[in-house]
């Protein structure tokens, strides 16, 4: 027997309204429109959360919190599965690469899991490679990616392996 599992990204890492204007970004909408996916089948979600006044990602725990109860409280049966989260992008400076520029958003890997030890989803991100990811590189270096895994382990959360 062979097992398929449907799995909804609600909204993607760096995505806009100016792209899409129907993309989820309110804690109401990306909680809506989890909802909807297991109506349709999704067994699976994928949440990033986004600030409600700037509609940038947002690494604030108390968002992420907020979407996570409205989707157990909705659907228990749902698996959540967040993303890992900023942290990792490098943007080289325009006058000198070695120079952080504007978009640089570097963080410790424990602060990059915080929001996953503290909600204990099914299922978080732990990606691997080190990639150019629109004008940034996203970097991953063995220490941050162990202590990442280690630290969503422990709380029993399934790394979701990404190469």
């Amino acid at each position: 027997m062979h097992l398929v599992f449907l799995t909804c990204a609600l909204v993607g890492n760096f995505s806009t309204r100016r792209q899409n204007e129907n993309l989820p970004i309110t804690l109401h909408e990306l909680a809506t429109q989890a909802h909807d996916a297991a109506k349709a089948g999704a067994a699976i979600v994928h949440i990033h959360v986004r600030d409600p006044a700037t509609e940038m990602p947002s690494m604030e725990v108390a968002l992420y919190r907020e979407v996570v109860d409205r989707v157990r409280k909705e659907n228990d049966d749902l698996i959540n599965y967040l993303t890992r989260g900023n942290g990792g992008r490098f943007d080289p400076s325009p006058d000198n690469s070695v120079v952080p520029g504007p978009k640089t958003n570097l963080l410790p890997p424990d602060a990059r899991v915080e929001h996953i030890l503290a909600l204990k989803p099914d299922i978080a991100t732990l990606d691997l490679n080190t990639m150019v990811f629109g004008g940034e590189v996203v970097c991953k270096t063995l220490p941050s990616i162990r202590r990442m895994a280690e630290l969503i382990q422990s709380v029993g959360v399934g790394p979701e392996i990404e190469l």
